[in-house]
């Protein structure tokens, strides 16, 4: 799910952010050949996410950097755990450090509290599901924290399936004029979606065709 390709291209463009024209302490006072292990610890329990995006980083900066997980994505990690060993130039180390956490702990952060949720569903066939309400830019790495943390990836972006929602159905006059209009439109491989507010709504989405509906349910304590 994780490619280099797209990993290297938003992490160079991070260690450009962060870098700026240069590490003004680390510069002046590393020297050539000097090393440094680092470890990297938990301070909480949750669920370990971004390992490799966290190791691209450091790899991005220097071939010569070695780092040993001790865990996996997906693995439930408890406070006081050693997740990774790292060791390599000490300008690579330094340089990449705040970055690869950065990824790392918004990962495992996402992951977590996925795994939290999903888990209080218990043995209902329910599962949590994620929108396109991400950090600009982030969203691969959020979705992945998603179906990392345990839950369903819904779509991508816009162009993945067809969901129709209120303004939709403002503009197209009802739910079955607007699964018709996109139907007679989009490929055979494309789903349509409906975002539906009451049950009357649900049974015209199924009535005319849609391929997926769900209702807005408000919880009350």
């Amino acid at each position: 799910m994780l490619d280099n390709f797209l990993i290297d291209k938003h992490v160079l463009a991070a260690l450009e952010e962060d870098i700026g024209f240069g590490d003004i302490t680390t510069d002046n006072l590393v020297k050539d050949g000097d090393v440094l292990i680092a470890k990297l610890n938990t301070r909480s329990d949750g669920i370990l996410c971004g390992t490799k995006v966290f190791e691209r980083v450091f790899r991005l900066l220097s071939e010569k950097v070695n780092i040993t997980f001790y865990n996996k994505d997906g693995d439930k990690i408890y406070a006081g755990d050693t997740v990774a060993l790292i060791e390599g130039p000490a300008d690579a180390v330094l340089k990449g450090e705040r970055t690869a956490l950065n990824y790392i702990q918004r990962m495992s952060g996402i992951a977590t509290e996925t795994r939290k949720y999903q888990d209080k569903i218990g043995d209902y066939k329910a599962k949590i599901s994620d929108t396109r309400k991400t950090t600009p830019n982030f969203r691969i790495f959020e979705k992945y924290s998603v179906f990392i943390g345990g839950a369903c990836v819904h779509r991508f972006n816009l162009a993945d399936c067809s969901m129709i929602k209120d303004n939709h159905i403002k503009l197209a006059g009802s739910i079955t004029n607007a699964v018709q209009m996109i139907r007679k439109n989009i490929s055979h491989t494309h789903k349509i979606e409906v975002e539906c507010d009451t049950i009357e709504q649900v049974r015209e989405a199924v009535e005319c065709g849609a391929d997926l509906c769900w209702i807005i349910c408000l919880l009350k304590k």
